[in-house]
């Protein structure tokens, strides 16, 4: 694993508080729920779309929903509708998402690059993120930055952020409960998103500068008058991290 892929499952294991109901997608969500379960979450509940609730994460650590290990010490194991149900009821706090592409409202794409007619390349597809985004009280989406994942408008809306801005989820009929995407994090910086939905650049990883940002993101970004540099991976977050990984 890479310093800046570390970087990026740790500071996304720092958004989520103990106690809360997260709707986790696959592979890095599931590592980065996995630490904040391990070391300052302890309580907080994971459901995952193929209808598993778990308080605690397996050991190793599974990367898909489709691992045997998942099931074996859940709390409970029953379909997507029983998951799905929990979220359209209000229950989740936070989406763990990943994507192929998030653009400057927070918009995610995990369809398709290029043209919809005849796509350059075909993604794994949605596996619940557009309900995830309009139904979870926030979401955090966690990706590599790079310039053709981080666009000015995503090539397909998987799953809707913000839409066109200011007042866009109000008006197409989203619920006022859920804010969509709220938090982006890379293997760079970490996006916030503001009151008009627009994401901020409001932190910078270790070795990580605004240029290179700026550089490697679609649209003139935003900078925050707070920016800051991101805490660095702890001792105890490396340790809990590896030892999830291997078992």
């Amino acid at each position: 694993m890479s310093e800046g892929e570390l970087m990026m499952i740790v500071a996304a294991a720092r958004e989520i508080a103990d106690g809360e109901t997260v709707f986790v997608g696959m592979r890095r969500p599931m590592l980065a729920f996995a630490l904040a379960q391990r070391l300052h979450a302890p309580s907080a509940v994971g459901l995952y779309e193929n209808g598993i609730v778990r308080q605690r994460p397996t050991t190793p650590v599974a990367r898909t929903m489709g691992d045997p290990r998942m099931t074996a010490g859940a709390t409970w194991v029953g379909g997507m509708a029983t998951v799905m149900g929990l979220l359209a009821q209000g229950h989740v706090d936070l989406g763990l998402l990943g994507a192929g592409q998030v653009d400057r409202f927070g918009n995610l794409n995990s369809s398709y690059i290029g043209d919809y007619a005849r796509p350059e390349r075909r993604l794994p597809g949605s596996g619940g993120s557009s309900d995830i985004t309009s139904l979870a009280k926030r979401c955090v989406v966690l990706l590599p930055h790079q310039p053709q994942r981080l666009v000015e408008a995503v090539d397909y809306l998987t799953a809707p952020g913000h839409g066109s801005g200011s007042g866009w989820r109000d008006g197409v009929g989203l619920p006022a409960t859920s804010a969509g995407t709220t938090v982006v994090v890379t293997d760079l910086a970490v996006l916030r998103a503001d009151a008009e939905g627009e994401l901020w650049l409001t932190a910078l990883h270790a070795g990580a500068t605004v240029e290179a940002v700026q550089a490697a993101t679609g649209w003139p970004l935003k900078i925050s008058d707070a920016l800051r540099q991101s805490a660095a991976p702890t001792e105890e977050e490396c340790a809990a991290l590896a030892a999830l990984r291997q078992g």
